[in-house]
């Protein structure tokens, strides 16, 4: 099963992620690789370079490029069961639903996820609320495949999960995706 995980910058997407690998999901991240890319060049990590630097990515080896990497990784590993974070790109999508994969997107209230992603202090993040949400638009009205367009993503996911509660809620909505899922109602 390969399991694609969207949202919103702060909307819980990690989160969702280290739940998975506690069922026994293999975790590969695109923003991750993106990051390697970025030191590799010797860039800047913050987020205008990172997006950047994926759609670039994407553009030079084709729209669907992280998925079919990590379908690569994931046969050379043996790993059944992918968690792939960070889907970003109508292409991402495409190739995903090819694999026969399941795209869930993760959402929060827009100062609720400014508020977690201060919280957490990464190096891309350290930037005022206004600041912030520019960045945010500006990965929600892109055109090409290649490119990051969040809200065309989002509108395409399987399952749609609204992360405003607490963490408990959280892993019980998670918990109903993977029931409805075929096969995923051992973890239950």
């Amino acid at each position: 099963m390969i399991l694609g995980i969207t949202g919103t910058n702060g909307g819980g997407k990690g989160t969702v992620v280290d739940y998975l690998t506690t069922k026994g999901f293999t975790h590969y991240s695109v923003s991750g690789e993106i990051a390697k890319e970025v030191e590799r060049r010797g860039l800047h990590p913050d987020r205008p370079t990172l997006g950047a630097v994926g759609n670039d990515l994407r553009a030079e080896h084709g729209a669907g490029y992280f998925i079919e990497l990590f379908k690569a990784r994931a046969a050379v590993s043996g790993a059944q069961d992918l968690v792939i974070e960070s889907v970003r790109s109508l292409g991402e999508v495409v190739a995903l639903h090819a694999a026969g994969g399941v795209l869930l997107a993760v959402d929060a209230d827009r100062r609720i996820r400014y508020d977690r992603i201060v919280g957490r202090g990464s190096h891309k993040d350290k930037v005022d609320f206004e600041t912030w949400r520019a960045q945010e638009e500006k990965e929600w009205h892109n055109q090409a495949a290649h490119d990051m367009d969040v809200p065309g993503v989002m509108a395409l996911a399987d399952f749609m999960i609204d992360n405003n509660g607490t963490l408990e809620e959280l892993h019980g909505k998670v918990d109903r995706v993977l029931a409805s899922l075929k096969g995923f109602d051992i973890f239950i």
